[in-house]
């Protein structure tokens, strides 16, 4: 039986789904994020392209887009009524900007579909977790999750995968003792559900153990595919153990918003659990002069958990 659960928590959103008791599919959803795929929106043109460039565009909030196939003629400093068609992608000193195209004729401006209308468009019951509730979440394996995505070490039976994002492609290379085939074998199986766990999209690669032999590459190609839902395309395994795989990519990955604000992210894994905390749980908590510092940017967290837990926390350096 598969079920997605989903918590609305302090500064973001989660959501999972479970099968046979283990999380297959992960999100989490900042609560400063930016504009969701779907969004419709009114714009302002403030650069036109250049060559091999995407226009820019500007809303009202001073946040901005890039846009493809500008209308002819349409001049900077022009409105325009825009959809998104990807997210924002962080990216270390650089971060992608969200991209849009021309919305269709008479579309209603209106927000995107947010992570719980997602989940709950795929057909799958959903089930809100409560911090009152049996937590769930944490049984299926939800902190080792946000542990694996953040350190990019992943272990599997027999080997051990290690995850690196970068800004062209996320990669995972495969570790591990002989028999090589086995080895590769299980490794692709786990690479494609590392895959899906985190939500990668765009291009990803896997360094597999050298296999001569082209049949045997072969079967491990079908274990991929067997194992890695589809919509995606793929390369064959080349002689030097390596396989591109390309997904559609509308948002960033779990790994990539923990790697965005690392201390943020803890902080709410951090929050999550105290707000989980019995009446007679300590309110004093020690925390790092990181943390510290991401808790004095968002002080409304503070106030939710207040408000959540009706008791008041105090927060002190270690």
């Amino acid at each position: 039986m598969s079920e997605w659960l989903y918590e609305a928590g302090i500064g973001e959103n989660r959501a999972a789904l479970i099968e046979g008791g283990e999380i297959v599919e992960a999100y989490i959803e900042p609560d400063d994020g930016g504009l969701s795929l779907g969004t419709v929106a009114e714009a302002r043109l403030i650069e036109r392209p250049g060559a091999a460039r995407a226009a820019r565009i500007a809303f009202a909030d001073g946040s901005e887009a890039l846009l493809d196939a500008i209308p002819t003629g349409l001049s900077e400093g022009r409105s325009l009524r825009v959809e998104i068609v990807r997210e924002a992608i962080p990216e270390a000193g650089r971060p992608k900007a969200p991209r849009a195209r021309i919305a269709a004729e008479g579309a209603t401006i209106a927000p995107g579909p947010d992570l719980l209308a997602r989940i709950a468009a795929t057909g799958i019951a959903v089930r809100h977790g409560h911090p009152h509730q049996p937590d769930d979440l944490e049984a299926a394996g939800w902190s080792e999750l946000l542990e694996e995505a953040a350190s990019g070490e992943i272990g599997f039976s027999g080997g051990q995968l290690r995850m690196s994002v970068t800004p062209a492609m996320t990669l995972f290379d495969i570790d591990g003792t002989p028999p090589l085939e086995p080895l590769a074998i299980a490794g692709a199986r786990a690479a494609a559900h590392a895959i899906r766990r985190f939500g990668i999209g765009g291009s990803t690669g896997v360094d597999f153990p050298t296999l001569p032999d082209k049949s045997a590459r072969n079967r491990v190609v079908e274990a991929f595919d067997a194992a890695m839902p589809q919509p995606f395309e793929r390369t064959a395994i080349n002689g030097f153990g390596f396989l591109h795989v390309v997904r559609r990519r509308p948002r960033a990955s779990l790994p990539e918003w923990l790697a965005l604000a690392p201390d943020a992210a803890e902080l709410r894994a951090l929050l999550r659990r105290i707000e989980r905390e019995g009446p007679t749980d300590p309110t004093d908590h020690r925390i790092s002069l990181q943390l510290m510092a991401a808790l004095d940017q968002r002080p409304d967290w503070l106030t939710t958990l207040h408000r959540r837990t009706g008791r008041p926390h105090l927060f002190r350096t270690v």
